[in-house]
């Protein structure tokens, strides 16, 4: 990981925006933005033509909108796609699901913290998911209590590629590892690893759950990568998911 700087494309119709997210992730060691982007048809040409690390792009742009353009850069039909970061400050469902559907391997709120941002990123980078902890939150405590998970068009159904879907295999992955038998959580993840799961499920970043269990930041790390792999998680939205599933997340 030593010496690999991640190249980042900023694509929104905002200057502000753009020089203030140009700002934090140029500030990081591991970073730097290489292309920048005021409209959405401007945005595909430039990232197909320098293929950064991680495409930063806004919903709502002229010419083509955030989410067409994640399609053309990351869609099914893409042979070889990058990876798309959508940060917006539209709150929807429907955004969340149709980003996630053309291949965006994030989605962030443009109020969320400069902390937020740069681990998203970094999450991209690598090929891993992450969604707003708001977001995932809202959406996975609505499948939880009964808001989705039907025979189709509400936000969780398993036919979209959100985190009801995710849901749904992570924990069919952990039921068949556990010879087809639900085990209590208390025997799947050591206390810690727990105590670890909850905040992920709550929305903590790695640096909150740092601060909140008075651990190092490598320590947290550790944890969750072994309750990933104890859950066949492919990520931290997966991670919650289990939680929320099992009834971690009730004080």
């Amino acid at each position: 990981m030593g010496g690999m700087t991640i190249r980042l494309l900023i694509a929104d119709d905002q200057e502000m925006v753009r020089s203030a997210f140009r700002m934090i992730l140029n500030s990081q060691p591991d970073m730097e933005v290489v292309a920048e982007a005021a409209d959405g048809v401007e945005a595909v040409e430039q990232a197909q033509k320098l293929r950064p690390d991680v495409c930063l792009l806004d919903i709502r742009m002229p010419g083509l909108d955030g989410l067409e353009a994640t399609r053309r850069l990351a869609g099914p039909e893409v042979p070889d796609p990058l990876n798309v970061l959508i940060a917006t400050t539209f709150d929807l469902d429907e955004y969340v699901y149709r980003a996630l559907r053309n291949g965006a391997c994030g989605f962030l709120l443009k109020d969320g913290s400069p902390a937020l941002l740069t681990e998203a990123v970094r999450a991209a980078a690598s090929g891993d998911a992450m969604i707003a902890p708001s977001v995932t939150v809202r959406l996975l405590s609505r499948m939880t209590s009964g808001g989705g998970g039907g025979s189709g068009a509400g936000p969780g159904s398993v036919d979209q590629p959100g985190p009801g879907a995710r849901r749904s295999k992570a924990a069919a992955r952990h039921h068949r590892a556990q010879g087809g038998q639900r085990a209590p959580a208390e025997e799947v993840l050591t206390p810690r690893e727990l105590d670890v799961v909850r905040l992920v499920a709550r929305g903590r970043t790695n640096e909150e759950l740092a601060d909140e269990l008075y651990v190092t930041l490598s320590t947290v790390k550790t944890h969750l990568a072994n309750a990933q792999r104890k859950l066949a998680a492919r990520n931290r939205v997966e991670i919650a998911a289990w939680a929320w599933e099992n009834n971690l997340c009730s004080d």
